[in-house]
């Protein structure tokens, strides 16, 4: 399980997070939406432990983020896909996928690679394991990002706006291969700009505003008129992105 309780994070004169509490079950799908500079990613940072809490607590799996010894086990049970892949550009996209498994795992090599072309083969990138990240596309890096995070077998996924820096088209792959893993029963936790597919997969939707956690409330519950919608600035936020 992950456990955030009174998370607290200042840039500067600047209170990013403010009194943060959520926690999310194995098996949740656990979308975060909110505003530009709502504190979003951060809390995405600081759940992988990026960034420094400057106040409250993170656990995963009881595993104290902040705690260096403690930070390792917590980042073997969490895998992250970022918004703008962060491949290594002198790797494969198998070299990139195996990395972490045979380095932090200490998983056999031959193992790893048979798992890796594996999983770049479940994401449709069976060709494409000894291309180098310039030789692919934004969308396909983006599907080489979530299988390096999976190679680790994490426990829990954390996905950054993996679909920002894509084109519809590539948004809508990803998003496929996203919306299987959910059906799969992955856990997820899923900053997004992309209602509908929040709506879809989630089990959950929490709304961050100004860095403080406004709404924390079941799918259907949230976008129903007697929930969500109830309140005024997720009425208005909703209908903004909806437009957009």
């Amino acid at each position: 399980m992950i456990k955030a309780q009174s998370v607290r994070k200042v840039f500067g004169s600047v209170t990013v997070l403010d009194s943060v509490d959520l926690t999310v079950a194995p098996g949740e799908v656990v979308s975060i939406l909110g505003s530009s500079g709502s504190g979003k990613s951060t809390l995405i940072r600081c759940i992988n432990g990026l960034e420094r809490l400057d106040g409250g607590s993170i656990t995963v799996d009881d595993f104290d983020v902040s705690k260096p010894k403690e930070l390792a086990e917590a980042r073997k049970r969490s895998g992250t896909v970022f918004q703008m892949f962060n491949l290594y550009p002198h790797m494969t996209a198998l070299q990139n996928v195996t990395l972490a498994p045979v380095e932090v795992l200490k998983r056999p090599k031959a193992e790893a690679e048979a798992e890796g072309r594996a999983l770049l083969a479940s994401v449709g990138l069976g060709d494409r394991a000894d291309a180098f990240p310039s030789q692919l596309s934004g969308g396909q890096r983006q599907r080489v990002g979530i299988c390096r995070a999976l190679a680790m077998k994490p426990r829990y996924l954390l996905l950054d706006e993996v679909t920002s820096a894509l084109d519809p088209e590539m948004t809508a792959d990803v998003l496929d291969i996203l919306a299987k893993l959910a059906k799969e029963g992955t856990t997820m936790v899923f900053v997004t700009h992309e209602i509908e597919f929040a709506r879809t997969i989630s089990s959950r939707v929490v709304f961050l505003e100004k860095g403080r956690l406004v709404v924390d409330l079941p799918t259907e519950q949230f976008f129903a008129a007697d929930g969500g919608l109830a309140n005024p600035r997720i009425a208005q936020f909703l209908s903004k992105m909806r437009k957009d």
